[in-house]
């Protein structure tokens, strides 16, 4: 395939706007508690899968049913985190679709934000901003800040896996994402929808990633063009420099939602990326309190509500919620 140049003028819209947002944070001071009406009990499914390290996606399972704000355990880490008035969580502010902050309202929102959400009504009884600090942090900072107990939770499109166990603690999957690509809208009507099809295309991946090492490895073909961010990918796919950019599905959907010349195409994804809430690794009462959450977002249908609002307009139907996996101990 001869290489392909964009014939368009360069149009570096204003729809390009996460990469102003990115200094500010979201946060409230402690606030006095009011005392919420005890939620109802949810009844908690538990599937058993005995945990390897090859299974890095097992969690602690939820003990018994969801107990109401009004019930938290005395000396459990929710407890605490109601005592306080706030939960804390390390979040993106830059990832459009995931979380991001609206330059009309000034609140960071998507979906990964509306997990904090579930989080802190499961433990407050409320998800009034009041109740919730969100610290905006990079990817470097996720295992450091729980690990020094700065945050709560860690709600960053963060992937699962067993090295990342030996630091801290995941819930169970709540999402699978895995590395797609994002092309111009020629292109995908020429049918380049898979890494077999980009000998001579340019494709963009940030420097320093296994999106940018994968692309390297399983399209040859490819001239790989590195940038900062995927933010920077966007501005040179805008700019004409590249036509195509790599990613997680769940940040590729982002920025195809702020360019009407992109497209991700329908394809097979060519890595998977579980995501789960990051916890400190002490804190084992919180995971499952989180996974007893998970469970009743699969009930009441929140997380499909979420999926369909944030991130089904770009990436279709999708597969559902990941079935979680328990049966590791402490």
């Amino acid at each position: 395939m001869s290489a392909r140049r964009s014939t368009r003028a360069p149009i570096l819209t204003g729809l390009l706007l996460l990469s102003g947002l990115l200094a500010g944070c979201g946060g409230y001071d402690a606030t006095r508690v009011p005392e919420p009406p005890a939620a109802e009990g949810t009844p908690i499914t538990q599937p058993t899968t005995p945990p390897e390290c090859g299974e890095a996606t097992a969690s602690y399972a939820p003990t018994g049913a969801l107990p109401g704000p009004s019930e938290l355990p005395a000396g459990s880490t929710m407890a605490a985190i109601r005592e306080r008035g706030r939960l804390i969580a390390g979040v993106s502010a830059d990832t459009y679709l995931m979380a991001s902050r609206n330059p009309f309202n000034g609140q960071i929102e998507g979906f990964d934000i509306d997990f904090v959400q579930q989080v802190a009504r499961a433990i407050f009884g409320s998800d009034d901003p009041r109740f919730i600090q969100l610290r905006v942090i990079t990817a470097g900072d996720r295992i450091p800040l729980l690990q020094a107990q700065d945050v709560d939770i860690v709600v960053r499109n963060m992937t699962i896996n067993c090295s990342r166990w030996e630091d801290i603690a995941f819930s169970a999957e709540y999402y699978r994402s895995g590395q797609k690509l994002m092309v111009r809208q020629d292109l995908a009507d020429e049918g380049v929808d898979s890494v077999d099809e980009l000998d001579g295309v340019r494709v963009c991946a940030p420097s320093g990633t296994s999106s940018l090492d994968n692309i390297e490895r399983l399209a040859p073909g490819a001239v790989v063009v590195p940038a900062g961010s995927h933010t920077g990918c966007l501005v040179k796919f805008q700019q004409g420099d590249v036509d195509a950019i790599t990613g997680d599905d769940t940040v590729l959907a982002g920025l195809a939602a702020q360019d009407p010349y992109a497209v991700v195409p329908e394809q097979e994804t060519f890595t998977d990326e579980p995501y789960g809430i990051g916890i400190n690794a002490d804190d084992v009462d919180l995971v499952r309190f989180v996974n007893g959450i998970l469970e009743r977002m699969r009930t009441d249908g929140s997380w499909r509500a979420s999926y369909v609002r944030w991130l089904q307009p770009t990436l279709g139907q999708g597969a559902g919620q990941p079935q979680p996996i328990y049966g590791r101990t402490p």
